[in-house]
């Protein structure tokens, strides 16, 4: 009997639960932001193979030591010179005959703060035996000011699409219900380098990048009572 007067209880407050529901209604809203960026990332990588794991450990460090040398002496911070990674693999040279070598390689994120220093530095780390280039990025210091920006253009673009939903109905958008934000991240473009390319800046005195603009875009998802 008590289990009966508890179910029709229970069943008694749904409704009423319901009549507190406010009318709402729920929105994508987004911010986007056009940067000019003020610096560069090089992904960069020393790498060498031979048959002789010990020399070819050498003669990689050593050019990993020459890099890191130049890198300071054209006043990039320590702090910029970042390894991402560092192995010393065995690579099969003929299966068949069970002959191999090993390959040694390691990958350095160099972060210029000066655009204007990147042709001159691209050139130096080739001449210092830099032999991979995996690409560059573009970024902007001010990363944080922009996504704020973007931010609030997102929220002020959901309450206006909430707006123009309501407003062939004749109502009004209430107070915000809910308001969150999307994982998102700015758009940095990385930009890839062949062999050609690479070589193509050690020898070139021009200009061989182009920045452009980059893209940072924030979306929101926004609930609001309707008036």
């Amino acid at each position: 009997m008590k289990n009966v007067m508890l179910a029709l209880a229970l069943f008694a407050a749904i409704p009423l639960f319901a009549q507190n529901q406010k009318p709402s209604v729920s929105v994508n809203g987004e911010g986007t932001v056009q940067v000019i960026p003020d610096e560069v990332v090089i992904k960069s990588r020393i790498e060498h193979e031979g048959e002789d794991a010990a020399q070819v450990k050498k003669q990689n460090d050593q050019v990993v030591n020459q890099i890191i040398k130049y890198l300071k002496s054209q006043g990039v911070a320590e702090k910029d010179i970042e390894t991402d990674y560092m192995n010393l693999n065995k690579r099969y040279k003929n299966y068949e005959q069970g002959t191999f070598i090993y390959v040694a390689n390691q990958a350095i994120s160099i972060t210029l703060h000066d655009l204007d220093s990147y042709e001159q530095i691209m050139k130096g780390l080739l001449e210092n035996g830099l032999n991979r280039i995996d690409g560059i990025q573009f970024e902007s210091s001010e990363k944080e000011k922009f996504e704020a920006e973007a931010r609030k253009m997102a929220v002020l673009d959901a309450k206006r699409k909430a707006s123009e939903l309501l407003k062939p109905l004749g109502h009004e958008v209430g107070q915000p219900i809910s308001l969150s934000e999307n994982q998102s991240s700015p758009v940095f473009p990385m930009y890839r380098m062949n062999d050609a390319v690479e070589m193509s800046v050690a020898k070139s005195d021009g200009q061989t990048i182009a920045p452009g603009e980059l893209e940072i875009k924030i979306t929101v998802n926004a609930t609001f009572e309707i008036r």
